[in-house]
């Protein structure tokens, strides 16, 4: 298995994950930080992390009107996107061009949700231990469709991160802030930095966000911590960010894409890949 692929599936199971705790009758199981039964569907960040990995096997690096084809042609309405996204998958599905499309939000600068950090993790994987050619190619997927300089900065962070061999918390999110370029999400990863010794994830997310505004300055910065502080360890670190709450799928769509390694069994009760 292509670390690529991997860094796929530990990024789908968060997410599948993650989705099942919006369900109430699901709510103890969160509470006691159990396994809700399966089978857990994955939603958009799977279904936009796969085409992602479909573009890198195919051409090797992001093609970029490749991959809007790629997003447009298995968008699936029901997978939880975004009513923006919707509309801009749509638009493309039916001729539109992409680089004028996603720019319209935002008087002109694209939307700087957190869609492109939650799909980027697999770019990370195919260029592991190269956080230049990571933080490059994760760019040129984000204009897809967040040009919006923060939600660029999003999938840089992101992607750079899952690009990182495992070392000290610190040195972790110094290498991801160096390569990050100046934006708000930038500057809640320094703060997340200065935050590295709370263990509470509820008490970082209050400074950091948790992802409930869907946007990537208010998503990236704690779910990069939670990363730092549980690299090698796929179980703890989903428990940490979920209890977050927030946009919980997405926070853990991403942990677990930089993490890697689901146990077995969680995988086993993941939805297959949709490749």
């Amino acid at each position: 298995m292509n670390r690529a692929y991997a860094t796929l599936q530990a990024l789908a199971v968060g997410d599948a994950l993650g989705s099942q705790f919006f369900v109430p009758a699901n709510r103890a199981a969160f509470e006691a930080q159990t396994l809700p039964p399966g089978p857990w569907q994955w939603t958009d960040d799977t279904e936009m992390a796969a085409s992602v990995y479909r573009i890198l096997e195919t051409h090797d690096t992001i093609d970029q009107d490749a991959l809007a084809r790629t997003f447009a042609e298995n968008h699936d309405f029901d997978r939880g996107y975004g009513p923006s996204t919707n509309r801009l998958l749509r638009l493309i599905r039916e001729g539109g061009d992409w680089r004028t499309l996603a720019r319209e939000p935002f008087d002109g600068q694209g939307s700087w949700g957190n869609g492109a950090a939650m799909r980027v993790a697999p770019i990370g994987a195919r260029h592991f231990d190269d956080p230049a050619s990571a933080a490059r190619e994760a760019a040129l997927s984000a204009e897809v469709t967040h040009p919006h300089p923060e939600a660029v900065a999003g999938a840089i962070a992101v992607a750079v991160a899952t690009a990182l061999p495992r070392t000290t918390p610190g040195a972790f999110l110094d290498t991801v802030i160096a390569h990050t370029p100046p934006t708000n999400v930038r500057d809640g990863i320094v703060e997340a930095r200065h935050l590295l010794p709370l263990a509470d994830p509820l008490t970082t997310s209050a400074i950091l966000g948790n992802g409930r505004q869907v946007a990537a300055h208010d998503t990236v910065p704690f779910a990069l911590w939670a990363a730092a502080r549980n690299q090698g360890d796929y179980e703890r670190a989903f428990w940490t960010t979920a209890a977050a709450g927030g946009d919980i799928d997405t926070n853990c769509a991403i942990v677990g894409g930089i993490i890697g390694d689901p146990p077995p069994h969680w995988i086993a009760q993941c939805e297959p890949l949709p490749l």
